[in-house]
């Protein structure tokens, strides 16, 4: 085995063995090697520029709205002793996110969507569920250690560079980094489950909500090749889930 395979085998094995933290939330081990500061910063700057540079609606019922629901899934999930900021974005795409730092936007085109406070709930409640599983931070991780590596393997293959960089960048895209994106919303749809059973909103509402995202759908990407599961599955795993925990 030559020299500069050896370094990236070396590498990798140190930065497993150092960036290895065991989430209880989780209930398994997750590789990090970005620390809370500065995604926490990042954050902070994607919300400024989100601000600057989207429309944001002044509609006070919305906002009013998101507040309450996104108050009641923050005190569920046990963030209360972080300040929260909330905004309503105008677009007609349904969407909302939730940053690390403690931003929660939520646009015009979700809550037009979306049937109930319950629902709303839901997709807070999930995308809260990211959060505390610091689903950002390994997303990072994995896929800066996922370049390095693919970075040392090109070194390696000397005049097939090129080639090992294609196939290796396709097979690290397929069999690593999406599939475990997949896992991410699933435990983010878990998470959200307990965090709006905890809030007092309805858990089978979360099976409703992504029913009614499948039909807002016009094609679909096959799950192997998605950073989300199919909606099938993923509403199987939810009534799985809620049926397991004896909810409604």
């Amino acid at each position: 085995m030559n020299r500069p395979r050896l370094l990236v085998i070396a590498a990798i094995a140190a930065l497993s063995t150092a960036a290895c933290a065991y989430n209880e939330t989780l209930g398994r081990n997750q590789f990090l090697i970005v620390d809370d500061g500065a995604l926490t910063q990042q954050s902070e700057a994607a919300w400024a520029e989100a601000l600057r540079t989207q429309p944001v609606s002044r509609d006070a019922a919305a906002n009013a709205r998101v507040r309450r629901v996104g108050a009641r899934i923050v005190e569920g999930a046990g963030l209360t002793g972080r300040s929260w900021d909330y905004a309503v974005f105008v677009s007609e795409s349904p969407n909302a996110f939730v940053l690390p730092s403690g931003k929660i936007g939520v646009t015009t085109g979700l809550l037009g969507l979306v049937r109930n406070d319950d629902q709303l709930a839901a997709v807070l409640g999930h995308e809260i569920g990211h959060v505390v599983a610091r689903h950002a931070a390994e997303r990072y991780s994995s896929t800066a250690a996922t370049s390095v590596v693919l970075s040392g393997v090109q070194s390696a293959a000397g005049d097939y560079a090129q080639a090992a960089g294609a196939i290796g960048g396709l097979g690290a895209q397929l069999g690593v980094l999406l599939p475990f994106s997949r896992r991410h919303e699933l435990e983010a749809d878990r998470l959200g489950v307990d965090y709006l059973q905890r809030a007092g909103y309805r858990p089978s509402e979360s099976i409703a909500l992504w029913r009614l995202m499948a039909q807002q759908r016009q094609g679909s990407t096959p799950e192997f090749a998605s950073t989300h599961p199919s909606d099938a599955s993923r509403i199987a795993a939810l009534e799985q889930y809620i049926a397991s925990q004896g909810w409604s």
